[in-house]
């Protein structure tokens, strides 16, 4: 094993120091360089975030916010400007290879050799983590996965949701405490989805601490046991899921009327109205605003008659929305 290989290291090995979170992040900053007539570009600035051990960790925010980033550093790939780093117990500057070691990291990108088989690659991985022969769970793994019968075939006879699997497989090889995946189910169809998250509940229940970005936010609000999101290089929020939700009192409702409406009713104004169609909006109240019955009598006032009408409770969308409005679309 070269001196750079990380060591080999499983999900139910102590950590470091005994941690109480998986990961632990304190003024972390990365600033790229700019170049032919392009500023520095600030990606981080100076976050800080625990990820609690044994939790699945939902980090979420609009592209261009520094997720990925965040996740390229924690895998070693993006080296960062400023701040400190701890990954279950050991600190990325002072123990590069054990830090490494405790967090295998599922891509968004399908990416390998088209002309290795599943089989192969797992093996090669194990080796490059340093797993004596003796100790690797190729065959397990692939089981897990559900591509046993796929083991001997070349990966480019393998499916998209396959070659998927096979990423996770991939990040398993050297059982890490900790797995990060970075948008695992786009594009995947639903089927898959449930699949994969059986799975990665399967992960969590034995004790494996799971970090995941999506864009799922119904995902998100019913797997993630904690919540973090992030925008401009921020952390704006992190919390338990229910936390979350139960901070912001916000509640919709949406109106629909006998004909269309062509100005919003001035008696709204101080409400954010959503159009849905020429004859339906809906609006975002909070109860201390006062009744519905108000907002509804502002509607009728303003000559309009109400043929319908439903509400909702305020959800990991709508929260999401809240602390991201203005965020920036680019690259994460």
């Amino acid at each position: 094993m070269s001196a750079d290989a990380p060591a080999a290291r499983r999900a139910d090995d102590p950590p470091a120091a005994n941690p109480d979170n998986a990961i632990e992040v304190r003024g972390l900053e990365k600033i790229y360089a700019g170049g032919k007539g392009f500023p520095p570009k600030r990606a981080l600035k100076g976050i800080d975030l625990a990820v609690p051990r044994g939790k699945i960790f939902g980090l979420l925010g609009p592209n261009g916010a520094g997720k990925s980033t965040f996740i390229n550093i924690l895998a070693g790939l993006v080296t960062k400007t400023a701040g400190a780093v701890s990954i279950w117990g050991f600190d990325i500057d002072r123990n590069p290879r054990n830090a490494k070691a405790s967090i295998g990291v599922v891509p968004q990108e399908i990416y390998f050799d088209a002309f290795f088989t599943p089989r192969e690659m797992l093996e090669l991985q194990a080796g490059l983590y340093g797993v004596p022969p003796a100790e690797r769970r190729t065959e397990e793994v692939l089981r897990a996965v559900r591509l046993l019968d796929k083991a001997d075939a070349y990966s480019r006879t393998l499916s998209g949701g396959m070659k998927r699997r096979l990423l996770v497989a991939k990040a398993m090889v050297h059982n890490p405490p900790i797995l990060v995946l970075d948008e695992p189910t786009a594009g995947v169809d639903i089927e898959l989805r449930q699949q994969l998250w059986e799975y990665v509940r399967g992960l969590n229940r034995r004790g494996v601490t799971i970090v995941l970005t999506t864009h799922y936010l119904e995902e998100a609000e019913e797997l993630c046991d904690d919540i973090a999101i992030i925008n401009h290089g921020e952390v704006v929020c992190s919390e338990p899921t229910r936390q979350l939700l139960s901070r912001v009192d916000e509640k919709v409702v949406i109106v629909r009327t006998t004909g269309p409406m062509t100005d919003i009713p001035d008696g709204l104004a101080a409400h954010r109205v959503e159009r849905r169609a020429a004859d339906e909006i809906a609006i975002h109240y909070t109860p201390r605003d006062g009744e519905a019955a108000r907002l509804l009598h502002a509607i009728t006032a303003a000559g309009h008659e109400i043929a319908d009408l439903s509400t909702k409770e305020s959800d990991l969308e709508d929260i999401f929305l809240q602390l991201t409005q203005g965020a920036h679309q680019g690259e994460g």
